[in-house]
């Protein structure tokens, strides 16, 4: 038993404690007569600074705090996937289910089912010599994710015993081995510190796209498999609608979810979507491989740190079996909100904006978790986490601290424009704004799984996009009377870019998804047609005329058309544009 502290001082989400001498930094505490979960954030001498995950009125000095003896940690082990939980790892639904629609203050259950049996499969034999991250055994977590029991970090040495073949509670030892430094016995259930990221053997250089059906991103702004990305954008311009079409489209094996201080109403429609959605990879629900973790803008602003860790910890987790994770933070600039409120209930000094001083550290901190790994072990199987955060400067103002620090950090670089969005243009993707640092990295895994020719494509898209521009400028200055025909095509050629290609319709049962290889078909054909074009003005025909071409329309209809009609609306627009476009003489 732990010595136990008594409250000094209360300063909303932050308790001062004394008597707390031994205790650790981060050290996880329950706080008052009705043991709230708190974590130690600051240590002088024995009094310490804690941050509680609840609500805190009612709170009064001279209450005490009980010491655990361990950090904030999260349970690992089967049963995570198709869990909905809050930033400190509580079932929602089983807390639900005792506690009613509003979660009572101190109520608290196992992050796993404790009871539920599972069927494990032993992969080793007694007297095997195993290393950490060594698969002990497997366990069919859900139809498409098989859920492998790993040694754990200091359990180097030979196997003693193995469980048969035969259904198991986590909490039952299913292997023990002999070590250096004693006996360790091992069940299916392990805690770890979410503020310690899980060992790896090396990092990798990613190189694989991570391929999300959304055009705009795959073309032309790429993320691979173990990146970083952040999509800042104004309120209204469609983050969270671009990172829940990233969940339900990414070829990623597992999706981590982190409702991180969003509105309420947007966190519900998320809980009542994603347990309905159709995962067109396994023909179940997409649930069946995903963890949610929900913690809205009324509830405590303390979690909302608590709940970027336990996410990240979830994925490195999956990452460690060999399988591909994305996480979706929505947002991380709540996340900073929550440490400034911290941060000045500390008295620290502020930063820009009043935002900590180290809130780039704590940012590269989080981000840095991503990677393509070789996770410790045998398996030769890589895993990666690759983190895609949603960032909501104030006004749209991209100048703000949380989005200059986090464009430091990450590789790609997807900006929301709310005059696209208000235009009903989505992904609103300022095409002219955003970047990718993996765009030359994927390149190749593009021309050999695709096409040849890929590259050429995207970089002249991207030229004629931005020479649409300059023709803008000039439009503005003298009109558009005076323009040549060749820039009036070019005018042609990007509004098809735009609206045939880069827009795309998330709610479309067709359209919201769209595969590499008809992404290439489809760039094929709008190039075919730019050739076409071309030529015919270079013969004469006017720019008027080339927009009054048949072919025109059926570009429009690439995106949403059925799979059943693809073949001969392609081949009717490549019949179309090898005839010869002739001009239309006056008598």
């Amino acid at each position: 038993m732990y010595a136990q502290g008594i409250i000094t001082r209360v300063i909303g989400p932050v308790v001062e404690a004394s008597g707390m001498g031994g205790s650790t930094m981060y050290e996880s505490v329950r706080v008052g007569d009705e043991a709230l979960i708190g974590e130690i954030i600051i240590l002088q001498g024995d009094i310490a600074t804690i941050q509680v995950y609840e609500e805190t009125s009612g709170i009064t000095p001279g209450q005490p705090v009980q010491r655990t003896g361990q950090q904030l940690s999260v349970e690992l082990g089967p049963g995570l996937l198709g869990t909905i939980y809050d930033g400190i790892q509580r079932p929602l639904t089983v807390i639900r289910g005792f506690s009613g629609d509003m979660i009572t203050r101190g109520s608290t259950a196992p992050a796993l089912d404790h009871n539920r049996r599972w069927a494990f499969t032993p992969l080793v034999s007694p007297g095997d010599t195993v290393n950490p991250g060594d698969r002990l055994g497997s366990v069919t977590e859900s139809t498409s994710v098989t859920h492998y029991i790993l040694v754990p970090p200091e359990g180097d040495g030979r196997i003693l015993t193995i469980a048969d073949t035969k259904d198991y509670t986590i909490e039952e030892v299913i292997a023990t081995i002999q070590t250096d430094r004693g006996i360790i016995k091992v069940s299916m259930v392990r805690r770890w510190p979410v503020r310690e990221p899980r060992p790896i053997q090396r990092r990798r250089d990613p190189k694989e796209p991570l391929i999300t059906g959304q055009r705009i991103i795959d073309t032309l702004f790429p993320l691979v498999k173990g990146g970083t990305a952040a999509i800042p954008g104004p309120f209204g311009s469609g983050k969270t609608v671009v990172q829940q079409q990233l969940a339900k489209w990414v070829n990623a094996d597992i999706i981590v979810y982190i409702g991180c201080g969003e509105r309420g109403n947007e966190m519900a429609d998320v809980l009542d979507e994603f347990p309905q959605l159709h995962d067109p990879r396994t023909g179940q629900p997409l649930i069946n491989r995903m963890v949610l973790i929900a913690n809205t803008s009324n509830m405590p602003v303390a979690a909302r740190e608590a709940s970027i860790y336990t996410g990240i910890t979830i994925a490195e987790y999956y990452r460690d079996m060999g399988y591909d994770v994305a996480v979706m933070a929505d947002s991380t600039s709540r996340w900073a909100e929550a440490m400034r409120e911290i941060s000045g209930r500390l008295e620290e000094m502020p930063g820009e904006e009043g935002y900590p001083a180290y809130l780039s550290s704590r940012l590269a901190e989080f981000y840095e978790r991503a990677g393509l790994a070789e996770p410790l072990g045998k398996h030769e199987k890589l895993g990666s986490v690759s983190i895609i955060g949603a960032v909501s400067p104030p006004g749209g103002d991209f100048s703000e601290p949380v989005t200059q620090n986090t464009l430091r950090i990450v590789k790609v670089f997807w900006a929301l424009d709310a005059e696209l969005a208000y235009q009903r243009h989505f992904p609103a993707i300022d095409w002219l704004m955003s970047y990718s640092l993996y765009s030359h990295t994927v390149d190749s895994w593009w021309e050999e799984q695709i096409g040849e020719g890929w590259s050429r494509k995207k970089q002249e898209m991207m030229e004629i996009l931005q020479k649409e521009n300059e023709i803008q400028e000039i439009i503005r200055l003298v009109g558009p009377e005076t323009l040549p025909e060749e820039d009036k095509l070019a005018l042609i050629e990007a509004e098809i870019i735009r609206e045939s290609y880069l827009m795309q319709f998330a709610f479309h049962p067709v359209d919201t998804f769209c595969s590499p290889k008809k992404q290439s078909l489809m760039l094929s054909a709008i190039f075919a047609f730019f050739t076409w074009a071309r030529e015919a003005v270079a013969a004469g025909v006017s720019a008027s005329e080339i927009r009054s071409s048949p072919i025109f329309p059926l570009l429009s209809r690439m995106g949403p058309v059925p799979a059943e009609e693809e073949e001969d609306l392609f081949s009717a627009l490549f019949a179309a544009v090898k005839e010869p476009c002739i001009p239309v003489r006056g008598n």
